[in-house]
């Protein structure tokens, strides 16, 4: 284990820090939208296509065996990583969106009916906002919105009064991908169940960031994706209650999640296999296994607390650029910067900061409800990863200035 927290050797595991863009160093502060990836992670998946690639489940010689092992160890390192029960509670899906319309599609059209309410935020992403809009479209059930502060904070008074026994759902966003905001989610979560009410956790931002133990939340369900945990794209996870799980119908028909097959009847898999039909993203949730070895070996606490203090080190040189407006200025937020210059469109400011070599994100960031209560059309987002340094946040800043001298602000 790294002790303390050397950046310098968590950067030498990253081959893709090491490039040049446009002449100029990469400085990756794109992270909330895709991570960069160890070199473990690489390996991993290119030690799988060279040396025992096969499908899973379903061969009976070596290189299935060894497939489906490495696969489904994977799996068990997902439920340590969350601290689930069990790891028939962990599904491998596509990403986190995947996993929210998982439930929407089975838990949500088996329990939610004509004049039931689901509650969401208004910082929720699409990805929390459209399977919802969906189910109430088909069911009659209407979406009710928990509304946030001037400082990206959730008015849990508002909430609680939207809190009733009409609600069959909630559906809440731990960090905020658009501010940086992290819900104080537990209480969220109790203060549904108080009224019975079961609770999906969107973690796509959190998990990444900060240690994650679904019992201790007492979520009902929680999705997270591997791209963003440092894994590779296309591989993503949905944690549910076993209860929940067993109760709710499959998602997609077709191969692996059946136990039997005639024309008259098909009798489904035990969970988690029922939810994964047809061959799998294997490569995926290899690397994701491999993903989660590297942040236990550098410890989440041990990351959390390097990104905190870089956290504020970027918040107070951020804050000195003449002109710069933060969206987003909760008490408890984490990783996310996001603000406009004023006189200056984020999209300029995203292609001047390109020809320095930083790479940003500029736009609504999939989170068009949370940018519209704030009243801009689009905002500047750099966002931290555990490789990310003080020097980088130095360039960022310089950056700015540079968009500014060019657009005479």
């Amino acid at each position: 284990m790294i002790t303390p927290y050397d950046v310098a050797k968590v950067r030498a595991d990253f081959p893709i820090l090491h490039r040049l863009v446009n002449g100029k160093p990469l400085t990756y502060l794109d992270n909330a939208n895709t991570t960069q990836k160890p070199q473990s992670v690489i390996d991993a998946v290119a030690d799988l296509y060279t040396t025992y690639n096969a499908n899973i489940h379903r061969a009976s010689h070596l290189l299935g065996e060894l497939a489906t092992r490495a696969y489904e160890e994977a799996r068990v390192k997902v439920k340590t990583f969350i601290n689930a029960a069990d790891a028939h509670e962990i599904i491998y899906v596509r990403n986190a969106t995947e996993g929210v319309n998982l439930v929407a599609q089975t838990y949500g059209r088996r329990n939610i009916h004509a004049g039931d309410e689901i509650i969401i935020s208004t910082m929720e992403h699409h990805a929390n906002i459209i399977p919802w809009q969906l189910l109430c479209a088909e069911t009659g059930a209407k979406l009710k919105i928990i509304p946030i502060n001037d400082a990206g904070e959730l008015l849990l008074d508002e909430y609680a009064k939207l809190l009733s026994e009409r609600t069959k759902f909630v559906g809440i966003v731990h960090m905020s991908n658009a501010l940086g905001t992290v819900n104080p989610i537990k209480e969220v979560i109790d203060m549904a169940h108080a009224y019975g009410v079961p609770v999906l956790v969107d973690a796509a931002q959190s998990a990444y960031h900060m240690p994650l133990d679904v019992q201790e939340l007492d979520c009902d369900f929680l999705v997270f994706s591997g791209h963003k945990l440092y894994g590779p794209t296309g591989i993503g996870v949905l944690y549910g209650k076993r209860a929940l799980l067993e109760e709710m119908p499959p998602w997609q028909g077709g191969g692996d999640m059946i136990a039997t097959v005639t024309f008259e009847e098909t009798t489904f898999n035990d969970i988690p296999y029922k939810f994964e039909a047809g061959t799998p993203h294997i490569d995926g949730a290899i690397g994701l296994g491999a993903a989660i070895d590297y942040l236990t070996t550098l410890g989440m606490d041990k990351i959390a607390a390097y990104e905190n203090d870089l956290m504020a080190y970027g918040t107070g040189v951020l804050t000195e650029v003449p002109g710069l407006r933060m969206i987003g200025t909760a008490r408890h937020k984490a990783s996310v910067y996001s603000f406009v210059l004023d006189g200056i469109h984020p999209y300029d400011v995203g292609t001047v900061l390109d020809q320095e070599g930083i790479a940003i994100r500029t736009g609504q960031h999939c989170a068009h409800p949370v940018l519209q209560r704030f009243g801009v059309p689009a905002t500047i987002r750099a966002s931290l990863g555990l490789y990310n340094t003080r020097e980088e946040l130095d360039t960022l800043v310089r950056g700015l200035h540079t968009a500014r001298e060019i657009f005479g602000e």
